[in-house]
């Protein structure tokens, strides 16, 4: 088929079948029943026949009767049929689009008025379905035979498709090709109808108007497109995450970029600009009000290094923008493009000189040229004056610093657009820092700006960046030293009990019995090491208790007295009212002392030390600087001396363990630390203050005790394991020894057995719960390890006492008893032992436990 509006070549004469009912072929036999019937009545006589007649007269008249009431009730329908066809072709009838109905085998059984106009059929031609209709056209073949297999399948389908006028691939100038729209929908045959099998419902549309109207749309939106690739001025869109997803040409040529990068959809904002501009444009879509528009003055960097400065008009779509796609226009502000208004030069130059961020501008020399409020108040009379004063930007960074500001000038001189930012210290002032951020400036006709330069003071946060670092180093340090002297007690347990052995087996008088003093004295003094590196981190065992700092300095400052010696004069200047404060009272007694010899040995040839205590209240510690001490109320002991003072590399490792300025012999590095680890394990802060040649000022901060309404602060009861030894060491009674140390285990259950116990060793946690339950709760003392593989002691102690409740125990351990009782219930009732301790206190503590 080449024409559609020829519609001989395929239609035929037409004909309405949709309103055929019942059933012919029962109508025909019928009457052949009673035309047989009637000629046999005729050949035989009238006698015979009579009955015969009769019974047909009856069965006519039962059937008639039969329908009259069938017809009453409602069983059978006269005349509904047509009526209901009527309705149906009047609606398909008035469709705007063609319709028609065919069976499975494509035989048409209706076709709507519109059918016939688009196919352009006459009202005697045959109306066919449109897989046979449009059968004879090569370019519909395709779609044609995909419709014609939908129908067969009982499938829904619909083809869009091209007609040209002519059929034979040239298009007559003046005549339109057509467009037509198929589709094909199955529908269920009506059971009523006594019909087999499910029809087809075909429907044709033509398209051609609405094809022209979208052809016109997409040829107007190729020359906006066209206009906006050419554009005098940049556009992009981008969305919130900073993609670009449409990028001009007029851009991309500025930019030195091929328009196939931002076709990938691979090119960001943060690769035409910094990530500051980036940031700026992707946050200036979120919140903002849609089709509203925002002004930028930026640099975007171009693909060579180089800056283009630009001033960027953003816009949210006023339909489905919000914190989504974005427009901006780029306007081009190289040197030669449009000049800034009156009034943008004004606002400029409020926001420059108001400004929170020091800015200034330099030549290529490095020469400040222009600077605002903020850069004055940062560098001071370095630059006060610049325009008659000549000043460089290296002149007002150090050494170091002045180099690295040479070589980001060169490289903005060079137009490179993202430079890495310059950290400085002042020059004439050490103690304070900088960061300086340069960026390039292009240059006009007769300017002699090379770049801006842009400074902030980070002296604050360097400080604290230091300090952060330096309490990361004294945590691991204290990790560290708490580790080393958890093994050394075990060291010295073993050391100091097998020496008491050996004492036992020498008298006063022999030779050997000096040696082993003098070993277990040593070993002792090593005990105290130990005591102190535990005191350091912070794994000492703590007994607060409310304190009066006034009286307890008081009380100390006689010993104090006899410490310092004759040619150092000690002052106390207690304030008055001075807060209560919760601490260990032997602890903070061993601070002010540790802090006292300290000062004395800083004043050789004599001097001053003043100990002074005053509240610091929350407005007077908000001064110190949150990152110093958190505010809150405290009590101040500050310690201070006229001594040789201690220089800046002194006082950042002055807490650390075992770092002394002393000479050897005269000192172990612990001092400091002691202290450090008891004010820190307190709740406070410490700080040092010194100059070389000037002393030197220590500063405690310990937080103010508030005593709770109706609260009793409790009597913190002695250690059960150091109270007052018993005369008679010895004992009966079973004792379960659990020590994974082969050495300690050795000599205690030696000095145990020796004073009259059955001891029963076990080296882990799981086997001394074994042993416990072989034994039938026979054991009448545990003594055990805390920190054991396998299973530790204050699991052990649960698996125990499940068993039965009632059975005493005794920790042993080189930390400290809060390391492990914190994460024990305050109902558990045990002794506890520190590590190292001899002979006589671990029978002491056995034989109390069992006489408790």
């Amino acid at each position: 088929m080449t024409d559609i509006d020829a519609p001989s070549r395929y239609a035929e004469p037409a004909a309405d079948q949709s309103g055929r009912g019942g059933n012919v072929a029962l109508v025909v036999a019928l009457a052949l029943g009673l035309a047989v019937a009637a000629v046999g009545v005729a050949m035989i006589s009238r006698e015979m026949a009579e009955p015969f007649v009769l019974a047909i007269l009856g069965g006519l008249a039962v059937v008639g009767v039969f329908c009259l009431f069938a017809g009453a009730v409602g069983i059978l329908h006269f005349g509904q049929t047509q009526a209901r066809n009527d309705v149906t072709k009047a609606f398909v009838d008035n469709l705007p689009q063609g319709a028609l109905i065919a069976d499975q085998n494509g035989r048409v059984l209706y076709a709507n008025e519109a059918y016939r106009s688009l196919l352009g059929l006459e009202p005697e031609m045959v109306v066919q379905a449109p897989d046979r209709a449009f059968a004879g056209n090569s370019f519909l073949a395709e779609q044609i035979f995909r419709l014609s297999r939908a129908a067969q399948q009982g499938r829904a389908l619909r083809e869009e498709f091209r007609l040209p006028p002519l059929g034979e691939g040239e298009e007559e100038p003046g005549v339109r090709p057509r467009w037509f729209r198929i589709s094909v929908q199955p529908m269920p045959a009506d059971p009523d109808s006594g019909r087999k099998g499910g029809l087809v419902v075909w429907q044709v549309d033509e398209v051609t108007a609405d094809r022209e109207r979208q052809e016109a749309g997409f040829e107007k939106v190729q020359q906006a497109i066209a206009y906006l690739d050419n554009a005098p001025a940049g556009f992009f869109t981008a969305d919130g995450e900073g993609t670009i997803d449409y990028l001009n040409a007029t851009l991309a040529q500025w930019l030195g970029l091929d328009l196939a990068d931002a076709a990938s959809g691979q090119l960001k904002l943060a690769n035409i600009m910094s990530e500051d501009g980036a940031a700026l444009i992707a946050r200036a879509g979120r919140g903002a009000t849609q089709g509203a528009t925002r002004r930028f003055d930026i640099d975007l960097v171009k693909a060579d290094g180089t800056t283009l400065p630009v001033r960027i008009l953003h816009c949210l779509p006023r339909y489905g923008g919000n914190g989504g796609l974005a427009h901006a226009l780029v306007l081009n502000r190289a040197p030669g493009g449009a000049e800034e208004a009156a009034a943008a030069e004004l606002r400029f130059a409020r926001l420059f000189n108001s400004a929170p961020i020091a800015i200034a501008t330099v030549d290529r020399e490095g020469t400040i040229s222009t600077t605002n409020a903020a850069f004055v108040r940062l560098f001071g009379r370095a630059v006060d004056g610049v325009p008659a004063r000549k000043v460089t930007l290296a002149s007002l960074a150090d050494a170091d610093g002045a180099e690295a500001l040479h070589k980001a000038l060169d490289a903005a001189i060079a137009g490179q657009g993202l430079i890495e930012p310059v950290d400085i210290a002042f020059e004439g002032d050490k103690e304070r820092s900088g960061r300086v951020y340069l960026s390039p400036v292009e240059r006009a006709e007769g300017e002699s700006e090379a770049a801006i330069a842009y400074a902030i003071d980070t002296t604050q946060q360097r400080a604290l960046e230091m300090q952060i670092a330096q309490s990361q180093k004294m945590q691991a340090v204290g990790q560290l030293a708490g580790g080393i002297a958890h093994d050394f007690n075990n060291m010295l347990t073993a050391i100091i009990g097998f020496s008491d052995f050996l004492l036992m087996n020498h008298r006063p008088t022999d030779p050997a019995f000096q040696d082993i003093m003098n070993i277990k004295q040593n070993a002792n003094r090593a005990a105290g090491l130990v005591r102190q590196l535990l005191a350091f981190s912070r794994q000492q065992t703590l007994r607060p208790e409310r304190l009066q700092l006034g009286d307890v300095l008081s009380e100390l400052s006689i010993l104090l007295g006899r410490l310092l010696g004759e040619n150092i004069e000690l002052k106390l200047n207690s304030g008055s009212d001075i807060w209560p404060v919760k601490a260990d009272l032997h602890q903070f007694e061993q601070v002010i002392i540790n802090l006292a010899v300290n000062a004395r040995d800083a004043m050789p040839n004599g001097g001053k030390l003043v100990i002074r205590t005053a509240n610091v209240g929350e407005r007077d510690s908000l001064e110190l600087g949150q990152h110093r001490v958190p505010p809150g109320e405290y009590v101040l002991i500050e310690v201070s001396d006229t001594g040789t003072g201690m220089a800046p590399e002194v006082m950042q490792k002055m807490f650390e363990p075992f770092f002394s300025t002393k000479e050897v012999g005269r000192g172990t590095g612990l001092g400091l630390s002691t202290v450090y680890g008891i004010v820190k394990q307190t709740g406070g802060y410490i700080f040092a203050e010194s100059e070389l040649g000037h002393g030197t000022v220590m500063h405690v901060y310990l937080p103010r005790y508030l005593e709770v309404a109706g609260q009793v602060e409790p009597a913190r009861a002695p250690a059960p394991a150091r109270r007052e030894q018993p005369k008679d060491l010895t004992g009966r009674g079973t004792v379960l020894l659990v020590e994974d140390e082969d050495a300690v285990r050795s000599f205690a259950a030696r000095a145990l057995g020796q004073r009259g116990y059955h001891v029963l060793e076990a080296t882990t946690g799981t086997e001394a719960l074994e042993m416990f339950t072989s034994y039938n709760g026979e054991v009448d003392l545990v003594v055990s390890d805390v920190v054991m593989p396998e299973m530790d002691g204050p699991t052990l102690m649960k698996h125990l006492r499940s068993e039965r409740p009632d059975v005493k125990i005794i920790f042993i351990s080189g930390y400290a008893e809060d390391a492990f009782r914190r994460n024990l219930s305050e109902k558990e009732d045990f002794m506890f032992l520190q590590k190292p301790f001899d002979l006589k206190e671990l029978a002491a503590a056995v034989k109390a436990a069992l006489q408790g």
